[in-house]
């Protein structure tokens, strides 16, 4: 068998090769190394020269990848490609080949798992830690050579380790998941992983929240990302050092409790908007016909607001039901500005009182019927939901339209009143995302 121990170092966000070294060993000695520079044909930033010593003047004459592509498919043919976090090195070189349109797949093994798992106990794993607690030295550390070099020497005592044979067999099995999970994560912490709904948070080396996500099946939603090749998952996992969980029951929880976490600790790979949003609402007003107008605004400039909403595009497409439903006038209902009589592009439901061939009195008994549904969603709503275990329920509270939160319930409970949910309310705040969240749940429990 033989191996490929491989280094690269990048140009760091865009993750460009600038320079690759590759030892071969045959699992006793080198036998054959490959080390070069390589033209990212892009800045190298500062804070990457202060790092790894290369700057753009280095690189200037050297190689692109696609000059050396056919050089490093040779090299690693039939080799098993070995690094230290390997799936940074094993993606990076990867994705250089998909430029250049090159399929490039390898068994490829991981150092710091193989070490976590044979030399268990150190309190750091990453190569400069792990080299200096085992006296493996390290020339030109952050450079290609010098990593490579070391990695092959840690590589070699792995190797010699006892039980090794049987790890390495495992590990290179194609249903293992060694070499799919982040580098610093320990296996445990994913087997620990549970196949029901929640929430699950990602934690770097600090213990600090990066990511957090919500999933009917929170082991198989979180192999997902370590599956995925896009270049926020492969960020997330090289930084994922621990995961931890909040069962939830069902999806509808899950996802109310995924918004409130990201709110409180804003995640750095979680899409959150820098300022709130600034919302809108429906209202009515009588004009000097008698006519009962159903028109929107910004929430701040509305009087008095019937359903508030967090975009204009939302207000219309509320009021468009509206006049479908109701059969009302896009005219007074502010989907046509400026216009005699409406001549809606897919509303043909008026009855005509923009022409005067139906009476404001009649017209205005549609327009309070519609108003009255707009209502019907502020009312008290306790919407019961699977529970995490089997001895309990869930439900979640909404008092006069806003949320209040949700809870789980013994099943051997006896509740009779709404204060009697209140007792087991897992209280959580209010705000737009929640709504939209809400408006869907109560359409489809109408359904």
């Amino acid at each position: 068998m033989i191996y490929t121990i491989i280094d690269v170092e990048t140009t760091g966000k865009s993750n460009k090769l600038t320079e690759i070294s590759i030892f071969k060993y045959d699992g006793t000695q080198v036998v054959d190394e490959y080390t070069s520079l390589i033209n990212p044909q892009q800045w190298i930033p500062d804070y990457i020269t202060t790092l790894t010593g290369i700057d753009n003047g280095m690189v200037a004459n050297a190689p692109t990848f696609s000059d050396i592509a056919q050089d490093i498919l040779r090299f690693t043919e039939n080799c098993i490609f070995v690094a230290h976090n390997v799936n940074f090195d094993y993606n990076a070189i990867r994705n250089e080949f998909k430029a250049v349109g090159i399929d490039f797949n390898k068994k490829k093994l991981c150092t710091i798992r193989l070490a976590r798992k044979l030399i268990p106990g150190h309190k750091s794993y990453s190569l400069g830690k792990l080299c200096n607690a085992l006296h493996i030295p390290i020339k030109d550390r952050h450079r290609a050579r010098g990593d490579a070099e070391a990695t092959v020497i840690l590589f070699e005592l792995l190797l010699n380790q006892e039980g090794a044979d049987t790890v390495f067999k495992d590990f290179l099995k194609k249903s293992s998941k060694e070499a799919t999970l982040p580098s610093h994560l320990p296996t445990a912490v994913f087997n620990n992983l549970p196949n029901t709904p929640g929430v699950y948070y990602f934690k770097n080396k600090k213990g600090k929240i990066i990511y957090v996500g919500k999933a009917k099946d929170i082991k198989k939603r979180v192999l997902s990302h370590f599956y995925s090749k896009t270049k926020k998952s492969l960020a997330i996992c090289r930084e994922t050092a621990d995961i931890d969980f909040a069962l939830s029951g069902s999806e509808l929880i899950a996802l109310l409790m995924e918004d409130a976490a990201i709110k409180q600790h804003y995640p750095e790979y979680n899409q959150v908007a820098k300022r709130a949003p600034k919302m809108h609402a429906i209202f009515s007003y009588t004009d000097r016909k008698g006519i009962i107008h159903i028109a929107y605004n910004t929430l701040k400039a509305t009087p008095n607001p019937i359903l508030t909403l967090h975009s204009i595009t939302e207000c219309r497409q509320q009021i468009e039901q509206l006049c479908s439903q109701f059969e009302l006038c896009p005219k007074y209902c502010h989907l046509q500005e400026a216009v005699a009589t409406c001549n809606h592009f897919k509303i043909h439901t008026c009855k005509g009182v923009c022409k005067d061939e139906e009476t404001a009195e009649h017209y205005n008994q549609r327009v309070l019927q519609a108003l009255e549904s707009l209502n019907n969603t502020k009312k008290d709503v306790i919407l019961k939901q699977k529970g995490r275990y089997d001895y309990e329920d869930a439900f979640i509270m909404i008092e006069k339209g806003t949320y209040l939160g949700y809870g789980f319930i013994d099943k051997t409970e006896q509740l009779n009143n709404t204060e009697d949910f209140e007792t087991f309310l897992i209280r959580q705040q209010d705000n737009s995302d929640i709504q939209k969240i809400i408006r869907k749940m109560l359409v489809e429990e109408c359904h």
